[in-house]
């Protein structure tokens, strides 16, 4: 059973949860995610999964560097978007690295945190479609705890902020 959420209890704040990957519209969500937690008091929790590789690749320690360079790599990633938020709404995200399937850590992350209450992600313009990543929860947004916002990528900094 989920955890319920607490966002707006005494001694909580409301936290929207941003899934930091590789594609170029994720700004659109951190956008939105860090505009919309000033606006109403809250915070932002930036979660980057590092994929993990074969474990067969154990030998030589082959696997332990692949490893360190994935988290170098999902560090780098979370101190740009991190800088981000800060210049646009004034906040500092709570940064998370997880290992694993992308969509277990998402769902183990909210049941663990029980003042996220939206999970805020960014669809890609592209032919290529909304991205893997909004594909595979769109298709289980209906079993979240917590709501799902799907920002278009194609949105500007003004055409968000008005809607943040």
């Amino acid at each position: 059973m989920p955890r319920k959420r607490r966002s707006y209890e005494a001694g909580h704040k409301p936290k929207l949860l941003v899934v930091i990957d590789d594609t170029e519209e994720c700004d659109r969500a951190v956008y939105f995610a860090s505009r919309r937690a000033a606006r109403i008091g809250g915070s932002v929790v930036m979660l980057r999964v590092v994929e993990t590789h074969d474990a067969s690749q154990q030998w030589l320690g082959v696997a332990d560097i692949m490893r360190a360079e994935a988290r170098e790599d999902a560090d780098a990633q979370l101190g740009k978007y991190l800088a981000r938020a800060k210049s646009v709404a004034g906040i500092t995200p709570e940064c998370v690295v997880r290992e694993g399937d992308w969509t277990e850590q998402i769902l183990r992350l909210i049941d663990e945190d029980e003042d996220i209450f939206i999970l805020v992600l960014a669809a890609g313009v592209g032919s290529e479609g909304p991205g893997p990543l909004v594909t595979t929860i769109g298709r289980a947004a209906g079993d979240y705890p917590i709501p799902v916002a799907i920002v278009p990528g194609h949105l500007t900094d003004e055409e968000i902020d008005a809607l943040s």
